[in-house]
This record gives structure tokens, sequence and C-alpha cells, in this order.
């Protein structure tokens, strides 16, 4: 989800991002039956007209919980979630969302209160304000995402991507030190126009992106054993071989309430939420996020979540702060 566009105007030039080694590439994933195609919920708008306000929860608060930030963090500063009741903690790659890198001290300082720091960036779509949009191929460069002007799907499974955005971003966080990847739109394979994708059709577009999101974690994981490969959305690529053996955790977005007080009740809702499932029984952890400020919603997403045995966290949007834990059941 983009919602870093109020730092687009800080930014005033960008240069593209180089690779600075080669990598042992792994092999692509071979093809497997697709899960049926899906119709999504419409991403909300990139600046709403009115900030929600942030949730409220006055219980105990056990550590199991996470914080999901990726904007205005206090006084450009870690402090805030380091001293948060939270087990993990997924922020972006740079303070500002450009090049203002997190410090492996930074990292290091949250990681040394027991959390699990992993770092946010995308791997099927591209904001312009990214530093590394500018010196982007155009032809990688493919549809706008409608929802969420001045993003753009890209062809994801192009070499090109893979050593000037993607691997960069992996080398990033592994010097930084976070203990993994937090990935976000592989939902792309269904979002990316197929006028621009070279005669590719859906389904071979999702072995592409399990394939990458298998190349991230070998590569990742080659170098830090147990560097965290998380995924955001789209857990039905589980149908795809390798996809489950490449990841340890899924974030997942508005399982039970959509931005913002909505409850999830489409078809889609019961279809992702069978996935996720799925995903757990194979072992795989589960941070959910859902959007919503009312009392008795937070209250509901947090009765799902310990329900379903799920790390969940119910917060705002524009995830500009860090959301409570939900109370001990």
């Amino acid at each position: 989800m983009a919602v870093l566009a109020s730092l687009a105007a800080a930014i005033l030039t960008v240069t593209a991002c180089t690779s600075p080694s080669d990598d042992e590439r792994t092999d692509t994933i071979e093809q497997s039956p697709p899960a049926p195609a899906r119709s999504r919920t419409p991403a909300p708008t990139r600046t709403p007209a009115q900030s929600a306000p942030a949730p409220s929860l006055t219980t105990a608060q056990p550590r199991a919980g996470w914080a999901y930030q990726l904007q205005n963090y206090r006084d450009g500063r870690l402090d805030q979630l380091a001293s948060g009741p939270y087990g993990t903690v997924v922020i972006d790659l740079a303070r500002d969302a450009h090049r203002d890198w997190f410090t492996a001290d930074e990292i290091a300082h949250v990681r040394a209160t027991g959390k699990r720091v992993l770092a946010y960036f995308e791997i099927g779509s591209i904001e312009d304000f990214r530093p590394e949009y500018r010196g982007l191929d155009r032809d990688l460069i493919g549809n706008e995402w409608a929802d969420w002007p001045g993003e753009y799907f890209v062809r994801f499974y192009d070499e090109r991507w893979w050593q000037k955005v993607v691997r960069p971003r992996v080398d990033q966080a592994l010097r930084a030190g976070f203990d993994g990847v937090y990935l976000d739109t592989p939902l792309a394979y269904e979002e990316i126009s197929l006028r621009n994708v070279q005669g590719r059709d859906r389904d071979t577009l999702a072995r592409d992106m399990a394939s990458l999101i298998a190349r991230i974690s070998a590569y990742g994981k080659a170098r830090r054993p147990g560097f965290l490969i998380v995924p955001q959305n789209s857990p039905e690529l589980r149908h795809q071989p390798g996809y489950t053996a490449a990841i340890d955790g899924i974030g997942m977005e508005e399982l039970f309430f959509q931005a913002t007080d909505k409850r999830c009740t489409e078809d889609w809702c019961a279809e992702n939420l069978a996935e996720t499932r799925a995903l757990r029984e194979a072992g795989k952890f589960v941070l959910s996020v859902d959007y919503a400020s009312r009392p008795d919603d937070v209250r509901a997403a947090c009765k799902h979540y310990a329900n379903e045995r799920f790390t969940g966290t119910v917060t705002v949007l524009e995830l500009d702060r860090p959301g409570p834990v939900c109370p001990r059941e």
C-alpha cells in the first residue's frame, strides 16, 4: 500500500540505484494451476480527505502484537517503536522513503528490546518519489495504479527490475541489520495491464511473482540464515510451487475491516481468510492489519485475531503512527 505521497514534495532529485555485486540466481518456479481469480477491494485514496482518529485500547497489552508505520516517525527516530509493547515492527527502509536510510545502529537499538524489525518495500510496483524511479528504463514501467496516483505497476519478472531495484533493496536491508523484509504489492500479477507484459497471461504472471519472492528468499537467506521473508496480501500464491517454502509469514490487510470501519463481507474477504488460514496451518506466522477507529470495531478485530491465532494490529490507513496492541483476551 502506498501511503507516502506526503513525502514526495520534499524530494527534489532522484537517481537510479545500482547493484553492488552479482548474485547467484535461483531457478524459475515451474508451472502449477493458479488460484481462482478474485475481485479485489479498491485501495483507499492516497491522501484521504479526513484522517481517522487513532484507535484507543486501554487494557493490558501483550508483546505479541506488531506495529506498522511507514512515515512520520516521531522526531525522525525509532524510539517510540523501540519502547512500545510490540513483538514485531515493520518500517520503511528509509525514514524519508527516499535515501535517508535507517542505520544499523538504529535498527540494532530496536532489536535490542527483543523486537523483530522488518524492512518494508514494494516488489511489484514503484512510486514516482522513490529513488530508483527516474533511472528505470521506461519499458519496465506499466500502468498507473488508479487507486494510488503516482504509483505504477512494473514488469517485475524482468531481470533489470531485480538488478536495479529489488536486489539493492534487499542488500540495504541486510546492511542495516533488519531481521527480514516485508514485501508489498505481490498483487501486481493481477493488476498490471496485460498490454504491458509481452504476451504473458495471469497464470504466467502468478508464477513469475512466486518466482521473484522465492528468489528474494534464496538471496537473503544465503547471506543471512534466518532472514525473514514476509509478503503482504495475495495469499493465493501459496498454490504456486515453491512459494510456501520460501516465506516465513504473511502480512494481510483488511481481512475483517476495510478502511475505515467497514466490515469486510465481500466474497474475496472469505477467500483471503481461507487462504491465510491454510498458510497458518503450514506453519507461517500471520501479521494481520485492519483499518478501524470505532471502539466496537477495534474490539471486534482484536477478537478475530485471538480466535484465528493471528498477530494483529488495528490502525489508521495513513500508517503514520503505531497502533495500540490488542488487549489480552
